[in-house]
């Protein structure tokens, strides 16, 4: 299954992730610039903020409570497609999702 990141210069990553792997592990794997992941995917530090793309948004459902909480202290703004990567865990309904990265992490 594949995911994409838009970086901060506009170009993009694509990668293959595995069934049940956050997005957040297969870009700090891959070191994707400015997805940190500083608290390992414990949803304790908001460094995997992403924004998801308009044409996935549904699909990637809302935040849950913790993670909507966690949104609040991301340190670019927090944006209606806000999403913490380590809780975007890849299955078959996410394959060819595109996330943005944010300015700032």
């Amino acid at each position: 299954m594949k995911a994409t990141w838009i970086l901060t210069d506009g170009s993009e990553r694509s990668l293959e992730v595995r069934h049940g792997d956050s997005l957040m592990s297969a870009a700090t794997a891959a070191g994707i610039a400015g997805i940190i992941g500083e608290c390992g995917g414990n949803m304790a530090c908001a460094t995997c903020h992403v924004f998801v793309t308009h044409d996935w948004t549904d699909r990637a459902g809302p935040p849950g409570a913790m993670e909507d909480a966690m949104l609040d202290a991301t340190a670019s703004e927090r944006q209606a497609a806000s999403r913490l990567s380590c809780q975007l865990v890849m299955t078959p309904a996410l394959d060819g999702i595109r996330v943005t990265v944010p300015p700032e992490n």
